[in-house]
Order: C-alpha cells, then structure tokens, then sequence
C-alpha cells in the first residue's frame, strides 16, 4: 500500500515530526524523541495543519493539566511569551506569580481590586489627536466590545427557566447610552470612561435626548419597554458581585512583568455563577487591554474553568467565541482548561442554540491536549473530537497510568507525549497542598 494508506490500518506508526522551535515539553513516546510546542510558529508553517494557536486542554483532576499548563507558561517566557491569567478561580497560579516576583491580584469583597469591565483599556489613549477615520474605527472597536459585554451579562440573568432575552432594540437602547455617557454622541474630543452602574442610573433616569434617540414616544413608554433590561442590569450592581466590577479599575496592571494573574477564589462561596460572570466581566476587560498590543507583544492568556463562564447561556458563549477569534490578529495564545469535551456543550439544554454555538468552540482551536480519562469519556472523544479507537484507548488506559501523559492532536496529526518536569518545576506545579496538609 502507499504511505498515504498506511496510517488507515496502522494510525500511531509516528506522524512527522515537528520542528523543534517553541517549549520543549517532553518526550515524544512514538519516535523516542523530545518533543516541542510552539503554537504561533506552527500557524506560520505550511508543514504544520495549523491554522490557529488556541489551545484546550481536557483531563480528568490529576492527571497534570495544570503542570503542562505551568510548564509551558515558564518554558515560552525564554521567546519572548508573557502571561495574563484572566481569572484564577482556585488561586492555582498565585505560587508560580510569586516565584516570578509578581504578586497577584486577589478580587473579592472587602479586598481593594477593583476591575471595570467597561474601561477603554489602550484604544482610548490621545483620543483627542485622532483622525475622524481612526477615532471612528477604534469607537467601534470599542462599543463592540461594550456590547458583547453587557449583552452577555443581562443573558446570564433568568426569568424563570429562561435566560433575560437580548434583543436588537435593547441593543440600540445600550449604545446609545453608552455614546451618551462616554460623549461619543457630542463628538467630545476626551471621552469618558463608563461605569456599568452609571449605564444603569442613565436608562433608569434616561434624558429625553436619550428617550428620542431610541425613538420612544415619551419617557414613560422607554421605561415600560426597558424595564427587564433595567433589572437585569441592576441586579449586576446590587447583587452578589457588588462593588467588585462597576467601579473604575483601581490596579495598575505592569504589562512588562513576565506574568500576571487576577485571583477568584474568593468568589467561590457565592456559587457558580457568580464566578462565570466575573469570569466574563475579566474576559472583556483583558481584551480590551490587549486590543492595541505591539508588534512583538507575544502573551499566553490562560482561561481556566473555562465551563463557568459557558454555562451563563448563549451570549455568555458568543462572547467566548469572539476571544478565540481574535487570536491571530493580536498575536495571542488563548489556552482554555477544562475537564472533558462535553464542559463545553454545559452552555445549555440539548439542541439549544447555547450547545450548537458551544459545539462549534472546539475547531477554533486546533490545538487540543487530551490527558487521562476515565472510560466512561471514550464516546465523548468519538463523538466530539472525532478520535479512533486507538487514540481513546490511549487517552483512558495509558493516559491514566502517570500523571503528564496526554495525547496532543496537532491539527490532524496526533502525538503520544509524556511531560517532564524540571525539580524546581515540581513545586511550582504541584496543585495538591491542601489534601496533602490533611493526609
């Protein structure tokens, strides 16, 4: 048979190699080789069935998801790579921030961390030199972002079983608000920075300019036909998460460190929930800070428990969506951790349109790590990654029997890996401290 036959009846007989750019991981346990990652530079290469360097990783707890994650933050520091944790649910990362001489930012109440997921982040610098055509293309940038925002915050609200709905006419209602506030609509040369509990008291005491540019009839037909937009905005300022995003950002953020890391554990108590909204409120807010990055500006943005935030509904998963997007134009690496494939289709009911846009998540990113499994996953590796039973055997017999072993799918291409770790590496890795204090 020819060698493009090959591979049918005998898929692990090694695929080709890699080049050896990037992270030295481990070992590749097919050639016997090291093995190395080095997503962007794949993108860049023809021989690598690349098209994006986003990254999900999937793993049963302890199977070494968050030492190859780790590993590969510290190793890609050595071309160049910076790190931004967009949200650090079980402070996991606050040991290896601190043996790099940053401190994290804790958010919770009672703590001083204030984030404001409405800020301009970069694009609203010397806005007054602009030209007319550059301040326009950035403010659509910017309300865009706005939008997705709020669009996904409302969405995480319920009226009953349902999600508050989201519609284009409150869509009109919440930019022009937010042009109003920020002077966008006066044409002011400085705009405003928007809080979201300014954007709430605006629409609960709207001005008749408002009122007629969102062609109501009089002030009392805008509240009528606003009032579920109006309550679902008020319960994000005077609700669980009060006095931690709608506020103006109170950190000053050195984006030269080689990482830096906002921690939620505090959220924990408050629920689910409450931690997939602020997941979305940092989401923005980190995307925002990198929309003007420089050439060169290379960071790894590390999105863990990442189903919290999915789970908000079908806005909540558009907004995801569009930050996997945006990889290639800023030059980043977006890597999403979750436990197995079918976190992401927990956005909502079967069939609902949450799950098809969540389904449609994973060829966004075509760099997928696959750690141990329990069997009862192996028809989640068939049905969502499209995986043989060679490889599913592979993900739950011997990506069970050590901790780092993963399958990584490389577009197409598939490769056994074993992660080594350095002993310093170790420490800084180990998840465990906790049970191992107890024991």
């Amino acid at each position: 048979m020819t060698s493009d036959q090959a591979p049918v009846l005998w898929p692990f007989i090694s695929p080709p190699g890699l080049p050896p750019t990037g992270a030295q991981m481990g070992i590749d346990q097919l050639s016997g080789g090291s093995f190395y990652a080095d997503p962007l530079g794949w993108v860049l290469r023809d021989d690598v069935p690349v098209t994006n360097p986003n990254i999900f990783a999937f793993g049963k707890p302890g199977r070494g998801k968050s030492a190859t994650l780790k590993a590969f933050i510290l190793r890609m520091m050595d071309f160049g790579y910076r790190t931004l944790i967009v949200g650090d649910p079980k402070d996991e990362y606050e040991k290896l921030c601190r043996a790099l001489g940053v401190e994290p930012f804790a958010i919770g109440h009672g703590l001083s961390t204030r984030i404001n997921p409405l800020a301009f982040g970069p694009l609203g610098a010397g806005w007054e030199n602009l030209p007319a055509a550059e301040a326009q293309r950035r403010a659509a940038i910017v309300f865009g972002r706005w939008l997705t925002l709020v669009r996904g915050l409302v969405g995480s609200q319920r009226i009953g079983e349902a999600r508050v709905p989201f519609g284009p006419t409150d869509e009109v209602v919440v930019k022009s608000a937010l042009q109003y506030l920020t002077g966008y609509t006066h044409g002011q040369s400085r705009l405003q920075e928007v809080t979201i509990p300014q954007l709430w008291q605006l629409l609960d005491n709207p001005t008749d300019e408002l009122v007629a540019q969102c062609r109501y009839e009089s002030t009392r037909h805008f509240l009528d036909e606003t009032r579920i937009l109006r309550d679902a905005l008020g319960q994000l300022v005077s609700g669980a998460l009060a006095g931690l995003f709608d506020d103006h950002t109170s950190i000053d953020v050195d984006w030269a460190a080689p990482i830096q890391s906002l921690s939620l554990s505090r959220l924990e108590p408050l629920g689910e929930e409450a931690v997939g909204i602020a997941l979305t409120c940092l989401n923005s807010w980190g995307r925002g800070m990198r929309e003007m990055a420089q050439p060169g500006d290379l960071r790894i943005v590390v999105r863990d428990e990442s189903w919290k935030q999915l789970r908000l509904g079908p806005e909540a998963v558009k907004s995801f969506d569009a930050d996997l997007r945006l990889s290639r134009r800023d030059g980043d690496i977006q890597f999403a951790v979750a436990h197995k494939p079918s976190d992401l289709l927990s956005a909502g009911d079967a069939g609902s349109q949450a799950v098809a846009i969540a389904k449609d998540l994973l060829p966004r990113a075509d760099i997928r790590i696959l750690h141990g499994q329990d069997l009862a996953v192996a028809s989640e590796l068939e049905r969502l990654l499209g995986l043989g039973p060679i490889a599913q055997n592979l993900v739950t017999g011997w990506g069970m029997q050590g901790k780092g072993r993963a399958l990584w799918c490389v577009g197409e291409q598939m490769y056994k890996v074993q992660t080594v770790l350095h002993p310093l590496e170790l420490d800084l890795t180990f998840t465990n401290d906790a049970i191992e204090s107890a024991a």
